[in-house]
């Protein structure tokens, strides 16, 4: 379990400021994740807030858990772009930025008269983030996206659920998430191409991409051999055992990946000749006659205690889990050493940063809803104002 650090401690980000215009998932994990590694980010949310401070229950003082799970390590403003007041402060704010981060429907900002291009001229060392369902162009073009939506219309419903059942929902918004993810690297990629240019540029990460990039192995089989893939449950669509089995007591996953694990897992459970058997000696064999090879394991299986026999296959350099609900998983003493579970002051607990770095870790300085009038001031503030302002056609 990690604690909230000082401001003073430094990321690998610092320095570096971001203006969050981003509403619901993907813009706002984006931002959190540059947040968590040190950069500045100032948040913009219209007069009404974020829709996700409203997706509950459950609610901690009006506030949606939703909103708690993406906003860390953000101050909060609230400004209405659609008055003149509200477009001259956000040229101010982005004046001071490094980065801008939107998911606004495509051409909105151009309406405003804050388009890439005009903002470009204007502030060329600007790195300008959108996050879109579908990108500008093509037969979607400029459409409006949902994490859901995309998961159906990527064929990533199509591979997940059992067979011969109905196309299933990934029970979490793998797209969205998946897409933040790729704006952060986008960002980062331009942060280093622009230590080389002066320049910044337009980044853009799109759910639709996301989706379509997350088939993997699906799409690989698919361009091979020309077979439309299709569900397979909890079992791995070209290796096996990569499956749930069930044992005495409860589930276990055997995730065997090569025929020296297979060789060992047979050894512990007692079935040697399994091992040796011509349909299963080979990892091609073992993944064409699953049919047959998963019940013999489970046969075997059900004489052992789960955790017992999790215990001595992991001792074997066998890769194997138990199946555990959510607030298991959550309170497990690894989740705990690995610093995957946060806790701020005020009651705020959220899920840590995955990316470890050795001298500069990420940290968490602000919880959600902090609020603040402008970034934190920098010593080389009008310096830098200036240099972002510069007009374009000197670089």
């Amino acid at each position: 379990m990690t604690t909230a650090a000082s401001d003073a401690t430094p990321g690998s980000l610092a320095g570096i400021r971001v203006l969050d215009l981003s509403r619901i998932l993907g813009g706002p994990y984006c931002g959190q994740i540059l947040g968590d590694h040190g950069a500045d980010v100032l948040k913009i949310e219209p007069p009404q807030g974020d829709d996700t401070r409203s997706w509950g229950p459950p609610f901690r003082d009006g506030v949606a858990s939703y909103y708690f799970g993406l906003n860390r390590n953000k101050r909060i403003q609230h400004l209405d772009f659609s008055t003149d007041a509200g477009r001259e402060r956000l040229l101010e704010l982005i004046a001071q930025a490094d980065i801008l981060v939107e998911n606004f429907k495509i051409g909105t900002m151009e309406r405003w008269g804050l388009g890439f291009e005009a903002l470009s001229r204007r502030f060329p060392r600007l790195i300008w983030c959108r996050v879109s369902g579908f990108g500008a162009d093509g037969p979607l073009g400029a459409l409006p996206g949902y994490d859901a939506a995309i998961q159906a219309m990527s064929g990533i419903m199509s591979v997940n659920g059992e067979a011969g059942g109905d196309a299933l929902r990934v029970g979490l918004p793998v797209v969205d998430m998946v897409t933040g993810l790729n704006a952060v690297i986008g960002v980062l990629l331009a942060l280093q191409e622009r230590q080389r240019s002066g320049r910044g540029q337009f980044v853009e990460a799109a759910l639709y991409d996301s989706g379509i990039s997350l088939l993997h192995p699906h799409a690989a089989n698919w361009f091979m051999d020309g077979r439309v893939p299709g569900r397979t449950g909890n079992a791995h669509p070209n290796i096996y055992p990569y499956d749930t089995f069930r044992t005495r007591t409860d589930p276990l996953f055997l995730a065997v990946g090569n025929d020296r694990q297979f060789g060992v897992l047979c050894a512990v459970i007692g079935c040697p000749a399994l091992a040796s058997d011509p349909r299963y000696a080979s990892s091609g064999n073992r993944s064409t006659n699953r049919a047959e090879l998963k019940p013999a394991l489970e046969a075997a299986l059900a004489h052992f205690d789960a955790e017992d026999l999790l215990q001595r296959l992991l001792a074997a350099s066998v890769p194997a889990a138990p199946v555990l609900n959510v607030d298991a998983a959550l309170e497990h003493p690894h989740t705990a050493h690995r610093g995957m579970v946060v806790d701020m002051e005020g009651g705020y607990r959220g899920l840590g940063a995955p990316v470890k770095l050795s001298r500069t870790p990420a940290t968490y300085r602000h919880a959600p809803l902090a609020t603040g009038t402008d970034f934190a001031p920098l010593p080389d503030e009008p310096d830098r104002i200036m240099e972002n302002a510069k007009n374009g056609a000197e670089n």
